[in-house]
């Protein structure tokens, strides 16, 4: 049994372009945004891919309309939300350290490693419900992280270690593979 997902994050948001950590807040999607999803959708290959699941926060939602339009069935699940950062949402995003929040929460928040217990029960309904399918995913910083841990057996502080947006590596999309 395996998955493969195909990885995309949200386009830039206006709380991006402020300097807000956005957070479990729905933000929009900036004219930036708009014109990376659609700049996007030119650079992937739309027919490897089976089905779209999106986070159910906006940006994620609005993302996947653009890139993909109505040529694929979209599903939303909270399961792939960002990190809740609890009072820290939509406050400056120098504020949001994910290096301390591991295993301690943010303020009435979550911690990652709750993030990772959430994709991981999205990987195992995706395995029972998609064995053998593309799946595309759009979504936020900490679930892909979460993926780089689950599906690579890193550490948290190696997957922040080695986030692409540290060193602006950005890429139309990245690849995981999940197995049972």
């Amino acid at each position: 049994m395996s998955v493969t997902i195909k990885y995309f994050v949200h386009g830039t948001t206006i709380d991006n372009e402020e300097g807000k950590a956005t957070g479990w807040s729905h933000g929009k999607l900036s004219q930036k945004g708009i014109e990376q999803a659609k700049e996007l959708r030119k650079k992937i290959n739309l027919d490897e891919i089976d089905l779209v699941i999106t986070s159910d926060l906006e940006r994620a939602k609005e993302s996947a309309n653009y890139i993909f339009k109505k040529e694929k069935e979209i599903l939303n699940d909270s399961r792939i939300r960002e990190c809740c950062y609890g009072k820290l949402d939509e406050e400056d995003k120098i504020l949001v350290n994910y290096e301390e929040h591991i295993i301690e929460p943010f303020p009435q928040g979550e911690t990652l490693k709750d993030v990772e217990y959430r994709v991981e029960e999205f990987c195992k309904y995706l395995l029972e419900k998609y064995d053998g399918k593309t799946v595309a995913l759009v979504s936020h910083r900490a679930p892909q992280l979460a993926l780089e841990v689950i599906t690579k057996g890193i550490t948290w502080e190696e997957a922040i270690q080695n986030d692409w947006r540290n060193n602006k590596a950005w890429q139309p999309g990245w690849t995981y593979i999940i197995n049972k």
